[in-house]
């Protein structure tokens, strides 16, 4: 039942421009969504929306998560920073392109992700090892607007909630050529931004789109 309903949903990704490269659809295509809702919501897991998961924190709609994927431009082997881990679906997606069920495991990049709220970290490792990506993702409990500088630098960084600015500790995390995926804006509407690193470390912001996250809390954010 549930695997009909993800391959419709990531049909009408791809109809509607947001999943696009082989590896991203193929990642949509394994992980069970199903698995990172609350029980209650199972039933609404592939509709393209996003969902409460409890903390007052949501997971992030499929085309939202399939749009930041495809500008991150993961490859196998990457080591990714995701800040705000929720769930653990973003993650579980990107853990399936930079370490795809089908390259032997010496080919595996890495995704850690740092979740502030102690609850959302203990249901991302349960929910990644349910999944059967928890060899593939790390989640840390700490201030995401610290990044994680005991796994720097990083090929690319992805941040699910939005920011007044980006947290400078990102910016230093970032490999030369690497990428930040990044809301950033007021509490109330944001611009998705792609951010890229030259090799003399300068930082180039395009702006992609407007959208809605939950604020970014920590020393370099928002306070609560």
């Amino acid at each position: 039942m549930f695997e009909e309903r993800r391959r419709a949903l990531v049909e009408k990704l791809v109809r509607e421009g947001y999943a696009r490269s082989e590896h991203v659809i193929n990642a949509l295509l394994r992980v069970p969504r199903e698995l990172f809702v609350p029980e209650e919501l199972v039933e609404l897991a592939y509709e393209d929306t996003p969902l409460p998961i409890g903390f007052g924190q949501t997971i992030s709609a499929p085309h939202m998560v399939a749009l930041m994927t495809e500008l991150a431009e993961l490859k196998p082997g990457h080591k990714v920073l995701e800040i705000g881990a929720g769930s653990g679906y973003h993650a579980a997606v990107m853990a399936e392109v930079v370490a795809p069920s089908s390259a032997p495991r010496e080919e595996w990049g890495h995704v850690y992700t740092v979740e502030r709220i102690k609850g959302l970290v203990e249901l991302a490792r349960r929910n990644l090892r349910r999944a059967g990506y928890a060899d593939r993702v790390t989640v840390v409990e700490g201030d995401g607007t610290l990044g994680y500088s005991e796994a720097a630098p990083f090929d690319r960084i992805i941040v699910t909630a939005s920011a007044p600015h980006l947290p400078p500790p990102l910016a230093e995390q970032l490999k030369p050529r690497g990428r930040i995926i990044i809301p950033i804006g007021d509490k109330y509407l944001q611009h998705l931004y792609l951010i890229v690193k030259s090799e003399e470390g300068k930082l180039k912001y395009s702006k992609i789109t407007p959208c809605l996250f939950v604020p970014l809390i920590g020393r370099y954010g928002w306070r609560e």
